[in-house]
């Protein structure tokens, strides 16, 4: 690990020597493709930055697999796993995403949120 953004794939019980302020903790499901498993998994998003995730996952993947992840608000982002370790695994991701869409409220536009629509039903 020898580049800045190597952090981003640390667990929770490693702390980073540099800091990764761009690591964001929230709770996400998501589907997990991967590379010669015939099913794909589900799996609970911990932590996201741009360049990467921990997952928890159900069963263990080898460190090295190249898979597919998809994220709500982002769709299908291909990587692969850093390390996996106690029902965790790190995935880095092939190229950089906004990790902020994936937060934005599912549906939510900016009109839907300016002023509440009165219905009006027949009778």
């Amino acid at each position: 690990m020898d580049s800045p953004s190597a952090s981003i794939f640390l667990d929770d019980s490693q702390t980073p020597a540099t800091g990764d302020r761009g690591r964001d903790s929230l709770l996400l499901l998501a589907r997990l493709k991967v590379e010669g498993m015939p099913n794909d998994l589900s799996v609970r998003v911990r932590n996201l930055s741009a360049g990467g995730l921990m997952a928890e996952l159900p069963e263990p993947v080898s460190p090295e697999s190249a898979v597919q992840i998809e994220l709500r608000g982002i769709g299908l982002v291909s990587g692969r796993v850093a390390w996996q370790t106690e029902g965790r695994a790190g995935i880095a991701f092939d190229r950089p995403i906004d990790p902020q869409r994936a937060r934005k409220p599912l549906g939510a536009r900016a009109s839907d949120q300016a002023e509440p629509r009165t219905m009006r039903f027949p009778g």
